[in-house]
């Protein structure tokens, strides 16, 4: 069954900075929506506000009809990756995904090579990439109708990042995903629509070429 997310009237301010001005974002199942921008402009903040961790000036969330102020309260509905790291740093992997996950857990170590390898590892002793990977992989797993992702491929190997890459478009067949990265072709290539937020407002971009126009990269990007 198909769901849809809507995104309507988000303003946010930080003392006198607008950083967000009206923005309007619909998502429906099966679909990847990748957000743009420059470092501070709010990105974070309004996967933030969407998940309802974050207040603002005025919001308007609709999920199905329905109207939420904090949705991240509603079990199944979204999850969320925080641009941080979250699971605690004690735990073994293993602890971390039955804590995250539940019964489900020894079927999502096993169908994983990499996890299944590291199950007894603590979190504290995993590389960048390794945490990020299995963060990713938690949030995807569950059985929200839409996951938020903020930063997906942040320190991981450009092997690990092609792994995260195909996670996202698998989990995409059953939920909508909104991302956010500042590896914008990794963000090029697996979102079906993206959109940069600039001076407060959300743009529409469909290639690299409209984000030299819109000041995101250098007009000597490389391709």
């Amino acid at each position: 069954m198909s769901s849809t997310l809507e995104v309507d009237s988000i303003i946010k301010t930080y003392g006198r900075k607008q950083v967000l001005t009206d923005i309007y974002l619909k998502c429906c199942s099966r679909e990847i929506i990748g957000i743009l921008g420059r470092n501070g402009i709010g990105k974070s903040t309004l996967l933030e506000i969407i998940f309802g961790t974050q207040n603002a000036e005025r919001k308007f969330i609709r999920i199905d009809g329905n109207i939420y102020d904090k949705a991240f309260k509603v079990k199944n509905l979204i999850s969320f990756l925080p641009q941080f790291n979250f699971l605690p740093k004690y735990l073994t992997v293993e602890q971390a995904a039955r804590l995250y996950l539940g019964k489900i857990v020894q079927h999502f170590l096993l169908n994983d090579i990499l996890l299944e390898k590291i199950r007894n590892t603590k979190i504290s002793s995993l590389s960048g990439g390794e945490l990020r990977y299995l963060e990713v992989r938690l949030v995807l797993s569950t059985h929200s109708k839409f996951a938020l992702l903020d930063e997906p491929f942040k320190g991981s190997s450009p092997i690990l990042i092609e792994k995260i890459k195909e996670f996202i478009i698998a989990a995409s067949q059953k939920k909508g995903i909104i991302l956010t990265d500042h590896d914008y072709r990794n963000v090029l290539g697996v979102a079906n629509r993206q959109y940069i937020i600039f001076d407060g407002g959300m743009k529409k971009v469909q290639d690299q070429k409209e984000l030299i126009q819109w000041g995101y990269l250098p007009t000597s990007s490389p391709n």
